[in-house]
């Protein structure tokens, strides 16, 4: 074991894979997270009288690019699935617009003849060119911008060439994702469709870049459940990371990082404790260093030049309930009608949208549809603004809770619930858990096609300090922050490494 101290302050997904990999490494680690699990965002809610009703799932529900949890354990001398249980899904998801219902399935193929039934043979090819476009931009993009630690404009096309660079000049980089799939899709139902995966990293579809088409090739690659929910993932990582030598502390809140010289020398806990460190790993939202919540001397770690632009927070409904009507599989889409206004009110107007789209993970669920006879859990989730650092508005919460739970009950989903099986979560009470940008999961909002080069890499202006989670690059979702975790460690072996010579 190494004598160097390195803490890790944050227990989401980015932390525990840095936290792991430097254990691995040797450094004498120890992970401090504030809440009473590890896990971050991954998080599961009791819910009903008591807990052996379940937990729900109250977080991120859909695991993909599960490459890069098989690249973290492989380099750490581990099988990722002989530590995750997982099952691959045939139909990715069920979407919804009232009258009848469309899935997209794993198979490309059968998602193609599925489009033809539901809308025509011409949706269908154009459906089948979209994903051919979609695997190009995601194969220019993977190494040199999801995997390269500092990724620029002008690097990556340098690197990529005229060749490689072709896809990205046919769907117009400097297009939106709105316009773009306007070239495919002529069926307003499969546009929106296709637009909801600018949500994916907080984003509204008619600001974001094309280049988040590659979004669909990303499914396609498969998506998978896992079994025991998926804070089974931050779990099995903290035992592994145990298993080498890390310290995993919860409940354990930090309430400043001290440096001098531009080296941070100790980490200030809440009860007065002092750790002594000779590298930090923080995962959080840079915007909390930025505003002094880790202390004074923290604001200007990060550059000032990065944006403070706020993504998407939510309102989730965690639920356990008997349902009948609709045939839910495990995701599940609820689509309104006038997609544009519900991010005009949530990204112009700052307030909850008047007709929200409504996504339900149904968690006891696979691919037959076929109804439950007991209760079952549930994740309710519409898109809101992140303005959880602001007084609260119980009366518009509740508005757009009535008109989420009317558009489900249009569309044939009846919920029999009572006053103990459901528990909301709002804006609110997202900035208390991840504070720092009212509440946003995302980050920053991708908007403008220069955005995915402006997030922060995991280098600060300090010199033992990193940066891991979802508001660094490469961007939020549970593979993305995996991977700034990874990028962490590089980064601080990389300063190591120098540092010595």
């Amino acid at each position: 074991m190494s004598s160097e101290r390195v803490v890790v302050i944050g227990g989401g997904i980015g932390g525990l894979c840095a936290c792991l990999e430097l254990a691995h490494l040797g450094f004498d680690v120890t992970l401090l997270e504030k809440e009473q699990a590890v896990g971050g965002k991954i998080r599961q809610v009791p819910v009903g009288a008591n807990d052996a009703i379940g937990l729900v799932d109250s977080g991120p529900t859909v695991f993909t690019m599960r490459w890069v949890f098989e690249q973290l354990f492989d380099a750490c001398g581990e099988s990722f699935s002989s530590h995750v249980q997982t099952d691959p899904l045939t139909i990715l998801a069920r979407h919804t617009w009232g009258e009848q219902y469309l899935d997209l399935y794993a198979d490309r193929q059968q998602s193609a003849d599925a489009i033809a039934a539901f809308s025509s043979p011409a949706e269908a090819k154009a459906f089948l060119e979209f994903c051919a476009m979609a695997k190009k931009v995601y194969e220019v993009l993977e190494r040199p911008f999801i995997q390269s630690a500092r990724p620029s404009m002008a690097g990556m096309m340098g690197s990529l060439g005229i060749t490689k660079s072709m896809p990205l000049m046919a769907i117009g980089p400097f297009s939106d994702l709105w316009s773009s799939l306007g070239k495919y899709f002529k069926d307003p139902r499969l546009h929106q469709l296709f637009g909801r995966y600018a949500t994916y990293c907080g984003s509204s579809p008619f600001l974001a870049p094309a280049t988040l088409m590659l979004i669909a090739q990303v499914e396609m690659d498969g998506v998978w459940s896992v079994r025991g929910g998926m804070a089974e993932i931050p779990k099995a990582i903290a035992r592994l990371a145990e298993s080498k030598g890390a310290r995993i502390r919860t409940n354990t809140s930090v309430q400043a990082i001290h440096q001098q010289h531009n080296r941070v020398e100790s980490i200030e806990l809440s009860d007065g404790e002092r750790i002594p460190v000779d590298y930090v790993v923080f995962n959080g939202d840079i915007n909390v260093l930025r505003q002094g919540l880790m202390g004074a001397s923290m604001r200007s770690a990060v550059s000032n030049s990065i944006p403070t632009s706020r993504s998407l927070s939510a309102i989730t409904w965690s639920m356990n309930v008997k349902t009948s009507g609709f045939p839910l599989v495990r995701h599940n889409v609820f689509f309104n009608r006038h997609y544009s206004r519900e991010f005009s009110d949530i990204f112009q107007h700052k307030s909850y949208p008047n007709e929200p789209t409504v996504y339900v993970c149904a968690q006891d669920r696979n691919d037959s549809g076929a109804a439950l006879e007991q209760e079952e859990r549930l994740l309710c989730l519409v898109n809101a603004p992140a303005i959880g650092d602001h007084e609260v508005n119980q009366k518009e919460i509740d508005r757009c809770e009535q008109t989420a739970f009317t558009l489900l009950k249009q569309c044939g989903l009846e919920l029999q619930e009572s006053s103990h099986s459901t528990i909301r979560t709002s804006p609110t009470e997202f900035n208390r858990l991840f504070p720092g940008r009212g509440g946003a999961l995302y980050g920053q909002a991708t908007h403008g096609w220069m955005s995915s080069f402006q997030r922060s890499n995991a280098l600060t202006q300090i010199e033992n300090l990193f940066l891991a989670g979802g508001s660094v690059h490469p961007g939020p979702g549970v593979p993305m922050a995996a991977l700034s975790g990874r990028q962490a460690v590089a980064a601080l072996m990389a300063r190591r490494n120098s540092t010595k010579r």
